[in-house]
């Protein structure tokens, strides 16, 4: 299948020429099992130049939290990325895989039906029952696989995981082996193997982590973009790289555009304006910058298939309507109070925008 058909390129590929021409323009000592040095992989994530290669950055914030990411993966910790939704953790974890290994496809998802097999291995039953137990008959996980090859593994929303397998995580990664009884074998991991899990601020509670695990892991917290101007670079990046691979059919949005969004977003997630001067309430949604990057798309889906593909205030009323109000009966009220409170009153610059807004809250 040619790659324009994929709905989504994993991260290896998307950004291919860039990887190679990082491990072309290499100039420092590559760990077992890397592809490149620890300061080409920085230069991958944050942004800069291999030979006559622009890097484009893929993660903006805080450079330092990136060095600490990738020290920790040249060691033999695992390295844990938490924060609130949205602050690019997944993203930076792809990232991160696809620079080191060149492959950032090795994933078990964290859910509530999350079982130990597929943190370990399960079988091809049929081939169990006719040849009996055998290496043919495994079916290695996305870990087990990273051990073999000594490589790295993501494990996505691990406290979504049930106490169970992320039990079975803290012998795997002490031990760096699994063991096979039913072929009393052990497979231990070659150098260079490592975790990178993911967290979510907003799911503490669900399975609440162990300190047993966590202190399996190095931890690096990823905060929400610092300002405005911070987010707005990250959502306008995200967007460029999304219309280039969906047929959208409309021009990107404008600075103004984006303002408006990043403003309307991180007031309603602070719970206050961007002055301080006025308390506002909160939606029971979180607003973040990935939902950012999602309402310009769907605007600008709108203007390219039933517009003149310029994203007009309609468009964005019509997708700010279905980010903002998750609840229709608390996140309604909570986004009428900012329209009539907050929009109307900044000027004929949002008028257009909050009409929109309020003729579609009010149907």
């Amino acid at each position: 299948m040619s790659d324009k058909k994929l709905q989504r390129l994993p991260a290896e590929q998307l950004f291919k020429n860039e990887i190679d021409a990082l491990i072309n323009d290499e100039k420092y000592p590559v760990p077992s099992g890397w592809r490149m040095s620890p300061r080409s992989v920085l230069k991958y994530i944050c942004g800069g130049r291999a030979g006559n290669v622009d890097i484009v950055p893929k993660y903006i914030g805080n450079e330092r939290l990136v060095e600490i990411a990738v020290a920790t993966l040249v060691t033999d910790r695992a390295l844990l990325l938490i924060g609130e939704p949205g602050t690019a953790k997944s993203w930076l974890s792809e990232h991160l895989s696809a620079a080191i290994n060149g492959d950032s496809t090795r994933v078990v998802q964290g859910t509530a039906g999350t079982t130990e097999e597929q943190i370990r291995y399960s079988w091809n039953y049929a081939m169990l029952i006719a040849v009996g137990p055998s290496k043919e008959a495994m079916v290695p996980s996305p870990v087990y696989r990273a051990m073999e090859q000594g490589a790295i593994a993501r494990i996505e929303e691990i406290s979504r995981c049930a106490s169970e397998v992320q039990d079975a995580l803290i012998s795997l990664l002490s031990e760096k082996r699994i063991s096979v009884p039913e072929l009393n074998i052990e497979i231990p991991a070659q150098k260079g193997f490592s975790i990178i899990a993911t967290a979510n601020t907003r799911d503490k509670g669900v399975n609440e982590m162990s300190a047993a695990l966590k202190r399996r892991f190095n931890i690096v917290v990823l905060p929400s973009p610092a300002s405005i101007e911070a987010e707005m670079d990250i959502v306008r990046t995200r967007i460029d790289q999304l219309a280039g691979s969906l047929d959208l059919n409309a021009k990107l949005p404008k600075d103004e555009v984006l303002k408006k969004v990043c403003t309307i977003f991180r007031e309603l997630r602070q719970g206050e304006t961007l002055d301080r001067k006025q308390k506002l309430k909160t939606t029971t949604g979180v607003l973040s910058t990935a939902e950012a990057i999602s309402l310009l798309a769907n605007s600008m889906a709108l203007a390219g298939s039933f517009g003149d593909g310029t994203i007009s205030d309609r468009d964005l009323a019509a997708a700010l309507q279905g980010a903002v109000v998750k609840e229709e009966g608390k996140d309604s009220k909570v986004w009428e109070e900012y329209l009539e409170n907050i929009m109307k009153k900044r000027g004929s610059g949002w008028l257009s925008l909050y009409k929109e807004c309020r003729e579609l809250n009010d149907v």
